[in-house]
């Protein structure tokens, strides 16, 4: 095999320096303006539902760039940075942009589709109370139906997906210090994604099937894109 050597490699590639600002810029205006009040950026950016009164179609672009907390965005611009600055250095910036929000894209139809039939039973069962029993849950159940769903993890699990497709034997180091094969930790992690989304633990809040979704589309667009490209990575 021949080992990935780019001509011109850049630390920080342009769409990776400008996911990571907008994405900067984004969480400071949630910790500032969205806290005060003025504008609430989690209804009108974060990704709902289908069934919520809520859901618009550009929260499926804008809830990329939401986080919910300094280390949420810290750990995704890190592993944005990490792996997808690989992906840029070999693709270019256009290409790397296109995956990026396909990845995402496909990350939020797969989140979408596991809530649409969560929701729906939801509302199933919620129509089935008489109406005075109704008013006693209504808070709840609307609180349930409106819930918000934000970061960049599916693109950057898709990110993570190509990475380990396209430079299988790299070692990744868990906390810098235990190596592990790329490939290998791309199973493990999406066989524990899978685990934690099927069993669906009450007080989970994390969209795991976003995740995997991420990272399917992230398989499936550079498998086709390297199809033809015989060079094997390292």
């Amino acid at each position: 095999m021949t080992e990935f050597r780019p001509g011109r490699f850049q630390i920080l590639p342009l769409v990776i320096k400008n996911l990571i600002i907008i994405n900067g810029l984004v969480f400071l205006a949630q910790m500032t303006i969205g806290r005060q009040g003025f504008i609430n950026m989690d209804d009108l950016f974060a990704l709902h539902t289908f069934q919520s009164p809520l859901f618009r179609p550009w929260q499926l672009i804008t809830h990329m760039f939401m986080h919910g907390g300094f280390e949420h965005i810290f750990f995704n611009m890190f592993a944005l940075w990490m792996f997808g600055s690989v992906l840029e250095n070999l693709w270019g910036p256009k290409r790397f942009l296109t995956f990026y929000i396909i990845c995402g894209l496909g990350a939020a139809f797969s989140h979408l589709i596991v809530l649409y039939f969560q929701t729906q039973h939801l509302i199933e069962a919620f129509n089935s109370l008489d109406p005075a029993t109704q008013q006693l849950y209504k808070v709840n159940f609307l609180a349930k139906l409106n819930e918000a769903t934000i970061g960049a993890s599916g693109a950057v699990f898709g990110c993570l997906a190509a990475f380990g497709y396209l430079f299988p034997n790299t070692k990744i180091y868990l906390y810098f210090f235990v190596p592990i094969k790329a490939k290998w930790f791309v199973i493990i992690y999406a066989a524990f994604e899978l685990y934690l989304g099927i069993k669906n633990s009450a007080g989970d809040d994390v969209a795991h099937f976003a995740h995997l979704g991420g990272a399917l589309v992230g398989i499936i667009l550079v498998y086709f894109w390297n199809k033809n490209n015989r060079t094997s990575f390292y």
